[in-house]
């Protein structure tokens, strides 16, 4: 929600600069008169001279010290503020400044900056978690090639021992150059807001199309096709929107068992698209279910070594770019449903 922009009000300030300065003399004025006139009953002020100049050094005296009190106390929610921004430049984001209950400027200006500094404590630890998320993901790979390429140096390894090494080697090789091309995209569409080179294009033959680009995978599993789709017109980005499809069909390739069934329907809805992708694996349970669309996020541990926890972010990502939404509905040992609805945008 966005919070409303600070405006400051010149004339507002002036008055209550003056209505402040002139409290302070009023009141200066009073306390003096009353000590005066007490000096004068009991006798105090009996030189001439002292009659003749102790109302107005008295008046000056009370002046200074009411307006440095009571300035002191107005300007107590400013130096904290300039005391806060201190810190956070510093990168302490933790720092809160008291005042958000005044009212005014002076309140509306101390609850936003508490509201910029708990934003920015929320993007910092995104982006350490990011980072070490980031740092083991490219560190597992790299550690595995390293490992099987010092084992091909063994005399001993038979040919067949050699073979799956070398295969392993480039399998660890795909993901990292994987991993790097969806860190890359991810990064290049979060900078993103509107989605370019959009043409109006067959759905149902893009997802075809993803289909037989991923039959290596399935066909390995002898994985049966389960296909009702729809012709239908779609306007946007082909390329981008490609992306949603490999990710989704991989994904439910990859929690599938042998033998199992891969379903793609896609089915027109008034003035959007559906397109279902599910699978009859293992399913997942409702904290993964919220967690899915996370970056890194991996909920099944045995299959964590066949993705980077990437593919879903980007799923989100250009579904939220398209305009659109994506679902996931699952049940333990029931499988796994993703559904995305995009605007037809033609």
């Amino acid at each position: 929600m966005k919070r409303p922009k600070l405006r400051f009000k010149a004339t507002s300030i002036y008055m209550m600069m003056l209505t402040f300065v002139i409290s302070i003399m009023a009141i200066s004025c009073l306390l003096t008169m009353a000590i005066y006139i007490f000096m004068m009953v009991f006798g105090f002020l009996v030189n001439p001279f002292f009659q003749l100049y102790s109302m107005p050094v008295m008046l000056v005296v009370f002046i200074i010290l009411l307006f440095s009190g009571m300035a002191r106390g107005k300007l107590r929610p400013m130096n904290d503020l300039a005391r806060g921004m201190h810190e956070v430049s510093q990168g302490d984001f933790s720092v809160r400044v008291e005042g958000e209950d005044m009212a005014g400027d002076m309140g509306e200006l101390v609850r936003s900056f508490n509201h910029m500094t708990k934003e920015l404590g929320s993007l910092e630890l995104f982006r350490k978690d990011f980072i070490n998320n980031f740092s083991h993901e490219f560190k597992t790979p790299i550690v595995s090639i390293r490992g099987f390429a010092k084992q091909l140096e063994r005399e001993d390894l038979t040919e067949e021992q050699r073979r799956e090494y070398i295969s392993i080697i480039v399998s660890e090789s795909d993901r990292l150059a994987n991993m790097s091309s969806n860190v890359l995209l991810l990064t290049k569409l979060e900078n993103q807001s509107i989605v370019t080179d959009k043409t109006v294009y067959r759905l149902d033959e893009q997802l075809r199309n993803c289909i037989l680009l991923l039959e290596k995978q399935w066909a390995e599993k002898n994985i049966e096709l389960d296909l009702d789709m729809d012709e239908a017109q779609f306007k946007g980005n082909e390329e981008m929107v490609a992306h949603i499809w490999v990710n989704l069909i991989n994904n439910a390739i990859k929690f599938s068992p042998e033998g199992g069934v891969l379903g793609v329907t896609l089915k027109e809805d008034g003035e959007s698209l559906v397109v279902r992708v599910s699978d009859r694996g293992e399913g997942m349970d409702q904290y993964t279910q919220q967690r899915i669309f996370e970056k890194f996020f991996q909920g099944d541990s045995a299959h964590a070594t066949e993705g980077n926890g990437l593919g879903l972010s980007l799923v989100k990502r250009i579904v939220d770019l398209c305009g659109g939404t994506v679902e996931v509905e699952s049940e333990k040992g029931m499988g796994t449903t993703f559904t995305v609805r995009l605007p037809k945008g033609i």
